[in-house]
């Protein structure tokens, strides 16, 4: 009976103490300056050098979410927190794109604080006296001596401040507008405080209007003893509105004095207008305790990462964790809980989403290569949502976006790969969504050239593209001067040839026969700018001469996109063959491949190449994609504050270490199949949303064992160095038996991809 009793009370202890997935999230991973070797190599000291990562409190694709304020500005590139500031002066609701270098809007900031009325509050704080999980945040203000607590839901936030000291208490609210057009209202006899912050549009448009603001609910469950408004510097007791007027504004409430006084606060946001904003509130936090708040957060985000289970070191699940973490940030909620949300770019309607969620700021230069291939394998139906997102846009815009982000245009980076991210997701099954509307406007970007100068240069409309059709390439006499980036000609034709692929699928998909052998002709395009006789990207002009002076491993030259005319020529992933060819065949490719990766030229902290180890497989030598990809997981990212190369984008670097670890990777978006890798957990099983579990098992997996030996999947013989998509959602088991030494023979086995590109 005794000996029973130890071992209730031992399993017991044990189940205590078993870690779930949000366990295992580190938020602070990214907020400091990168220690990777990607950024050491290859990041100027700017932005890219830094994390730009805040950690984000709240629910998974939340419209808002909440984070520590080290910054009091919502400039571009300056997020709102660095682990390496030595003082906090606010709680953001935020709407930061997470490891970016774009701006923050819409945003309100509060700060709890003690002793004199000031505008400007900040304190010290210590790491040490940090709590920080993607459901709650807790920090001691010893300046002041207040802890602060808080928590959140999709759209709101409720947070708590513990005055310790006695002394007149305040807490201040501001509206962040850098252009100093907030507003802000006192209702005393309500205990609440009223407000917006308007945004304002970055790239296209800089500095115009983007036609939606930050609206704010604040309510506090403890009456004020005195308030009032500040502009700039200066504050007026008793008044209750402040209107912005190139200055800045906010309220300040005072509080009784006693130690020990608690002041809570829950806090509605919305883009629609203040009643919606009220509205999300009373739905979302009906009451005012911080536990069942956090408990509900956690549940949330436990939900979304426990789509994968894993079996492996407690770091490399901490690694594993965070990046999903990171990855479910954004595309962020944009309609509120009854469905309103307000019309794209110059629509000024308040549509209602009916049978979706309507979303944006999608960082689609970077997350259409592995972000929202992530989403539709482990969440189709939040994708079909974000698709039909795609589709109200292109409806209420005109034009499918490039790069939406403050539901707006912009045409911030290169490419066109809205037209990636739908067919993707329709070719991998998912239907839910308008998709003979959403091809009607894809069809239009790839199409029609924009002719309205106002429209276009607002961001509506393929760059270049009246040159494209005509050259079947982007010369190099033809700058973009209505784009962020302004030539850059090489880069834009690669990404539009792999684009074009991807629109020919979808057309495909819904017989529109003309259109795909048209497109798939296209999609041969950027045969026009690597060069045959380097083998390299290059860039061309509109007579058929290539560019003089020409160095691969150069940086930053102009016809190519942040990164050298080498690391771009691996941007072929729907027609890898057919590069071979271009390049010169099999052994040269490899060749360059390999110069690519033992000399250093190969730069992981930035997206163009996130697929370039994996080409290995395309040329008879996936042990080397196998043994890149395990050394990049070690090299490019770590548990510590500076664990990521910067430019995380969106969660496209997250989503390449989340795909690397599980040992598959989406090299072409826009076809159903994923190349193998190296896994890093001895076992992962993904448990997909048709009730089926696809599961990999490494044997032997460790360290040093990282080339596969063999392999079965469901208990036969695999020798495919691919899985499709579809053998994944029929659940199974794909399992590996790995040793420290390649294995030459694995993986030539018959592949059913095609040598090369030829329209059928």
């Amino acid at each position: 009976m005794r000996f029973s009793l130890v071992l209730l009370l031992v399993s017991l202890t044990a189940a205590a103490q078993q870690k779930t997935p949000v366990d295992y999230v580190n938020p602070l991973i990214g907020s400091a300056p990168s220690t990777t070797e990607s950024a050491r190599r290859h990041s100027e000291a700017g932005s890219e050098l830094k994390g730009q990562i805040a950690p984000a409190i709240g629910h998974p694709h939340g419209m808002t979410s909440w984070t520590p304020q080290t910054r009091r500005t919502e400039t571009k590139c300056v997020a709102p927190y660095y682990y390496t500031d030595s003082k906090i002066n606010g709680f953001r609701g935020s709407h930061w794109l997470n490891g970016s270098c774009v701006q923050d809007y819409g945003t309100v900031t509060l700060m709890p604080f003690s002793g004199t009325p000031t505008t400007q509050p900040e304190s010290s704080f210590s790491h040490d006296q940090e709590r920080v999980t993607p459901s709650y945040y807790s920090v001691v203000l010893p300046d002041y001596q207040v802890k602060a607590q808080l928590t959140a839901t999709p759209r709101s936030g409720l947070l708590e401040f513990q005055f310790q000291k006695e002394e007149k208490h305040f807490v201040l609210i501001e509206p962040n507008s850098d252009e100093g057009q907030g507003f802000v209202e006192i209702h005393p006899e309500r205990r609440e405080i009223v407000g917006y912050n308007p945004v304002h549009r970055i790239y296209q448009g800089a500095g115009q209007s983007a036609g939606i603001s930050g609206y704010f609910v604040i309510q506090f469950d403890t009456p004020f003893e005195d308030y009032g408004t500040f502009e700039a510097t200066t504050i007026h007791f008793k008044r209750t509105v402040a209107q912005a007027k190139g200055n800045a504004v906010g309220a300040i409430l005072a509080f009784p004095t006693q130690a020990g006084t608690t002041v809570r606060v829950r806090v509605g946001t919305s883009f629609t207008d203040l009643d919606g904003a009220r509205r999300n509130l009373a739905a979302e936090i009906p009451n005012w305790t911080v536990e069942p708040i956090r408990k509900a957060s956690e549940a949330a985000w436990n939900r979304e990462l426990g789509r994968v289970s894993l079996q492996g070191s407690e770091a490399d699940q901490s690694l594993f964790y965070t990046a999903l973490y990171h990855t479910k940030l954004t595309p962020r909620l944009y309609s509120d809980v009854d469905g309103r949300y307000p019309g794209f770019a110059n629509d000024t309607t308040i549509h209602t989403a009916k049978g979706f969620d309507y979303y944006c700021d999608f960082s689609l230069w970077d997350t259409f290569r592995a972000g929202l291939p992530l989403h539709a394998l482990l969440e189709p139906e939040r994708s079909a949502s974000l698709m039909q997102s795609f589709t109200k846009m292109g409806e209420q815009g005109g034009w499918m976006p490039i790069f939406p982000c403050w539901n707006h245009y912009t045409a911030a980076m290169i490419g066109d790969h809205v037209l990636s991210a739908v067919a993707d997701a329709y070719v991998k099954g998912i239907r839910n969504f308008d998709v003979e509307t959403a091809y009607r406007y894809l069809r239009k970007n790839a199409f029609e050239v924009n002719t309205d100068s106002k429209s276009y240069e607002a961001g509506q409309g393929r760059r270049a593209l009246k040159s494209y059709l005509q050259y079947q390439y982007i010369p190099l006499e033809d700058s973009v001067w209505q784009a962020f980036h302004k030539r850059e000609q090489t880069s834009r034709t690669l990404e539009y040839a792999y684009d074009d692929f991807c629109l020919a699928q979808l057309a495909k998909a819904l017989h529109h026969t003309d259109d795909y052998n048209q497109l798939m002709n296209r999609a041969q395009n950027y045969r026009n700018v690597i060069d045959p006789q380097t083998g390299w990207a290059r860039g061309r002009y509109a007579d058929g001469r290539w560019s003089e002076k020409f160095d691969p491993f150069a940086l930053r030259v102009g016809f190519i996109t942040e990164g050298s005319p080498a690391q771009y020529t691996w941007f072929v992933p729907q027609d890898v063959q057919g590069l071979v060819q271009q390049v010169g065949g099999r052994e040269r490719f490899v060749a360059k491949l390999d110069t690519m990766f033992e000399k250093g030229y190969y730069w992981h902290g930035n997206e163009p190449g996130n697929h370039t180890a994996y080409l290995y497989a395309w040329a008879g030598q996936p042990y080397k994609t196998q043994k890149w990809v395990r050394q990049l997981i070690r090299e490019e990212y770590g548990l510590g504050p500076g664990g990521l190369s910067g430019n995380e984008d969106g969660g496209q670097m997250s989503a390449w270490l989340a795909f690397s670890m599980l040992g598959f990777y989406p090299v072409c978006p826009g076809r159903p199949e994923y190349v193998l890798g190296s896994p890093s957990f001895n076992q992962a099983s993904l448990h997909l949303s048709n009730g089926k579990t696809f599961t990999i098992k490494a044997r032997g997996n460790s360290a040093k064992n990282i080339y596969i030996q063999n392999a079965t999947l469901n208990g036969k013989a695999f020798t495919r160095t691919f899985l499709t998509h579809n053998q994944i959602l029929a659940g199974g088991t794909l399992e590996l038996t790995m040793g420290d030494q390649p294995n030459t023979r694995w993986g030539q086995g018959p592949s059913d991809r095609p040598s090369s590109l030829t329209p059928k």
